[in-house]
C-alpha cells in the first residue's frame, strides 16, 4: 500500500492520519471545511485522555470542569462532584489541534470537497474541483452527513438524533444537564475556554419543536440567545437493528468516528469513540497481518472487542433511560434523587461521566449496589426527619 486517502479532517480522520503518517506511509487529508465550529459540547472524558494523553498534555485552549448539575421540572437539581474531570474543548480548536498533529507527523492537507469517489482495479480515484486525486485505500471520516452512498454507515430513519446549540458569549463553572418527561434527549450547558456551549440533542421531537424547548430554557435561566451564534448538527444514533448489519468497512475501504455511526446512542458521546475508531483502524492498516481484501473483516472483528456490542447494547437500553418508568417516576427523576441520597450511587454515576463504566457491566454494578443504594437512601431520609437540619449526602 502506497498511499491512504482520509476523506474528512475531524478527530477521527485527523488521528487516522497522524498514525499512519507517523509510521511513515503516504497519507493525505482531504475536507472542504478542515477545522470548524460545532454546536456539540466538546467534552474528553476520563477514559479519552487516560488513553491518549496528548489529549490533555497540550498548549490548546481548554476546561477542566469537575461539577456536574443534573436537573428535572419535578425533582430540581442535583451535584456530582467528578473525581476524574472532565475537559471540555471548543470544537474548531479540538479539531484544529488534531489536524497539526497530524501534518506535524507528516500527512498532507488537502482542503477540498471530495465530490465523486470510483473504485479501480488498483485503488480508487477521488475526483475535485481541483482534478483526480488517486489512492491505494480510503478511510472514510465524512461524520454522519456523510454525502457518499456506497460507503459508510447507512442511517434508517431512527438511526439519527439533532444536535441545536448555540455559541454564548459568557461563563460558568461547571455543567447543567436538564432532562424532560417523555422527551428523548437531554439539554446540556458546557463551559468552554471563552464562551458556553447550550444546546439540546434528541429524537423523535422535531428540530423546529427541540430548539423552541432550549430557547425556553435559556430564557428561564437568563442565558441570552440575542448575539449567540445558532449552529445545527446531526449524531448518529443507531438502534438496535442498525448495529447488526452496520457498514462500517468494505472493499478498499473502512470507515471511522460519526461516518461509521459509532456513537453512544445514550450520551450522544461520540469523541471518544471517533478518536478510538481513527487509531484502532491505524492498527488495522499498519498491522501487515491481513492482506488488502481481508483488511475490512479484521476492522469490523476489531471494532466489536473493543466498544461496538458496548453500544449496541446501549441502543436497546436508551428509551428506557430517557422514557422509561421506574417507582413512579420518570429514570432520570429517579436518579437525581438517589443522588442526593447515596454515595455508592454517585460513584457510579462518576465513572458512567469519566467513560470508565461501560454498559454491558452497568446492571450487574446496579443489581449488586442496590440493596446499598436503596439502605443509603432510607437512613438518609430518616436522619433528616430524626435531626433537623442534617444535610443531604
Amino acid at each position: 500500500m502506497k498511499r491512504v486517502a482520509i476523506l474528512g479532517g475531524g478527530p477521527a480522520g485527523a488521528v487516522t492520519a497522524e498514525r499512519l503518517a507517523s509510521s511513515g506511509l503516504r497519507t493525505i487529508v482531504i475536507d472542504e471545511k478542515l477545522a470548524w465550529e460545532k454546536p456539540c459540547g466538546g467534552g474528553i472524558t476520563y477514559k479519552a485522555y487516560s488513553k491518549y494523553p496528548y489529549l490533555i498534555e497540550n498548549a490548546t485552549p481548554k476546561r477542566v470542569v469537575t461539577e456536574t448539575y443534573l436537573s428535572t421540572s419535578s425533582t430540581g437539581s442535583a451535584r456530582l462532584n467528578l473525581t476524574k474531570p472532565l475537559l471540555i474543548y471548543s470544537r474548531l480548536e479540538l479539531n484544529g489541534m488534531l489536524l497539526k498533529r497530524a501534518e506535524a507527523a507528516g500527512a498532507e492537507i488537502e482542503k477540498a470537497r471530495v465530490l465523486e469517489i470510483e473504485r479501480r482495479s488498483k485503488g480508487w480515484a477521488l475526483k475535485t474541483k481541483s482534478g483526480i486525486i488517486d489512492a491505494d485505500y480510503c478511510v472514510i471520516a465524512t461524520g454522519a452527513r456523510n454525502p457518499l452512498r456506497d460507503v459508510g454507515t447507512r442511517l434508517g430513519v431512527h438511526d439519527s438524533m439533532v444536535a441545536l446549540g448555540y455559541y454564548v458569549p459568557s461563563e460558568q463553572e461547571h455543567i447543567d444537564i436538564q432532562f424532560f418527561r417523555g422527551f428523548e434527549g437531554y439539554i446540556w450547558v458546557f463551559p468552554r475556554h471563552g464562551h458556553l456551549s447550550v444546546g439540546i440533542c434528541g429524537k423523535g421531537e422535531s428540530a423546529q419543536a427541540m430548539r423552541a424547548r432550549l430557547e425556553r430554557y435559556m430564557n428561564e435561566r437568563g442565558i441570552a440567545i440575542k448575539g449567540s451564534k445558532f449552529y445545527g448538527h446531526v449524531i448518529p444514533s443507531l438502534e438496535r437493528p442498525a448495529w447488526r448489519d452496520n457498514r462500517v468497512a468494505g472493499d478498499g475501504w473502512m470507515a471511522v468516528g460519526d461516518a461509521a455511526g459509532l456513537v453512544d446512542p445514550i450520551t450522544g458521546e461520540g469523541l471518544y469513540y471517533a478518536i478510538r475508531s481513527g487509531d484502532l483502524a491505524a492498527d488495522v492498516i499498519l498491522g501487515d497481518v491481513h492482506p488488502l481484501s481481508e483488511l475490512a473483516q479484521a476492522y469490523r472483528a476489531t471494532l466489536q472487542r473493543d466498544f461496538t456490542e458496548d453500544l449496541e447494547l446501549a441502543s436497546r437500553i436508551a428509551k428506557r433511560i430517557f422514557l422509561g418508568r421506574f417507582l413512579l417516576g420518570t429514570v432520570p427523576e429517579r436518579m437525581i434523587q438517589f443522588m442526593r441520597r447515596s454515595p455508592t450511587f454517585c460513584e457510579l454515576l462518576q465513572d458512567v461521566f469519566a467513560g470508565t463504566q461501560n454498559y454491558l457491566d452497568l446492571k450487574a454494578r446496579l443489581l449488586k449496589n442496590l440493596n446499598g443504594t436503596f439502605h443509603e437512601a432510607l437512613m438518609n431520609v430518616c436522619l433528616r426527619r430524626l435531626v433537623p437540619g442534617t444535610s443531604r449526602v
